[in-house]
């Protein structure tokens, strides 16, 4: 792209992405706590809010695909995009209005499914909108990040201000937000090869390619490991003696952690590729994990909230950069689409497994994760010996 052309895209597109990454976060800050209230207040028993909370990790293994291959195939990234935002407002909408649990149960299957591409449809746009603007993901995505800790003390506070009853309307009101922000998002620019490249592989063929599926796999594993942590960590610590208060700011730590990481992303050295990020990520993991099996002091808590920026942030970087490198430009979206099913899948059996695990053995279900995260560690270094052969 000419240098004055992305000139003038870098500071609209940027911003406009920004508003939208906070917007889109400020939603799931609210929904991942209180949903399961609010469903609960409905009339819920925990297996059926058991499935309903799986429901997202199921349905993107159909929704995923679909979107991404459309988007992809069309040229059309923002377009799948804001139809997907727009489809999850509207979603959620209509699971308030719902009065039976088995109505219920069926809105929500359709908010799922609308809303299970919007994050990698989001993530192949950024990618490729900053990459014309010459811009860093990380300092722009850390909006989100940012905005997920403003919606969970909101909500936190809205809790205490109105019937459990009335929380979805605040999901689906900070849904609708992201949808209008999505209407904003600047078109991208057309590919330079608007025609189909015919040495380009098809997008199936990105999956038996042992690169990208170490890497998958890297990624998966260590994002998965953290299944007890979101799990169970709230609660474990308030059966140790800490506050509601102290647990908001233990999470909120290991954003902040997170945060601090993608505002770097632009400043950080040429030897810490994308490969050497997710090895980064899993190392940080088996150190986190680890200790927290040993059951550790409160004092130890903040130093090993602090290594989410590893554990997450590092391989969040590591795993998106090295998938857009390695699938060839009119298949970005599928690839992005690939890791969040691999990352559904890993968290829906770690997500049981810690359950168990949890149930029997308490915080020594943390050295399950240790584990998982080093098989991890496994793939990120298969994916680094052959990262030199990717394209720069």
């Amino acid at each position: 792209m000419p240098a004055p052309v992305r000139r003038r895209l870098a500071p609209r597109f940027a911003a406009r992405l920004a508003v939208f990454y906070a917007a889109l976060f400020l939603a799931a800050g609210v929904q991942l706590p209180f949903f399961p209230l609010w469903l609960a207040a409905r009339g819920l028993d925990a297996p059926l809010i058991g499935l309903v909370l799986a429901m997202p990790m199921l349905v993107r293994v159909a929704a995923v695909p679909l979107a991404t291959a459309v988007a992809d195939r069309r040229d059309a990234l923002r377009g799948a995009l804001i139809a997907a935002a727009v489809a999850t407002a509207g979603a959620y909408a209509l699971v308030g209005a719902m009065a039976s649990i088995a109505a219920i149960v069926v809105a929500c299957a359709l908010a799922a499914a609308a809303s299970a591409p919007v994050n990698p449809l989001t993530d192949a746009y950024a990618l490729r909108g900053l990459a014309a603007s010459g811009r860093a993901y990380g300092p722009v995505r850390l909006w989100g990040s940012a905005a997920f800790v403003a919606g969970l003390f909101a909500a936190g506070a809205a809790a205490e201000l109105m019937p459990e009853r009335h929380l979805i309307w605040l999901i689906a009101g900070f849904s609708a937000l992201a949808a209008v922000a999505a209407l904003a998002l600047v078109p991208l620019p057309e590919h330079s090869h608007a025609a189909a490249d015919p040495a380009a592989p098809a997008a199936r063929h990105l999956l038996r390619r042992p690169a990208v599926l170490a890497a998958l796999i890297a990624a998966a594993l260590t994002q998965a490991s953290h299944a007890v942590y979101y799990g169970f960590s709230a609660l474990a610590w308030t059966a140790h003696g800490l506050g509601g208060f102290t647990v908001a700011l233990l999470w909120a730590l290991g954003v902040v952690a997170e945060i601090v990481l993608f505002a770097a992303q632009a400043r950080l050295p040429a030897w810490l590729t994308p490969a050497r990020l997710l090895i980064a990520g899993a190392a940080g993991a088996v150190l986190r994990w680890g200790a927290m099996a040993l059951d550790p002091p409160a004092a130890l808590l903040p130093p090993l909230q602090v290594l989410h920026a590893l554990t997450f942030g590092a391989t969040h970087l590591g795993a998106i950069a090295y998938l857009a490198r390695a699938a060839p430009a009119r298949q970005a979206a599928r690839a992005q689409g690939y890791l969040a099913i691999a990352l559904g899948l890993a968290y829906a059996g770690a997500m049981l497994l810690s359950g168990l695990l949890y149930d029997a053995g308490g915080g020594a279900a943390y050295a399950a994760m240790a584990l998982m995260a080093a098989v991890g560690g496994a793939g990120a270094l298969f994916a680094e010996r052959a990262e030199r052969r990717l394209p720069e």
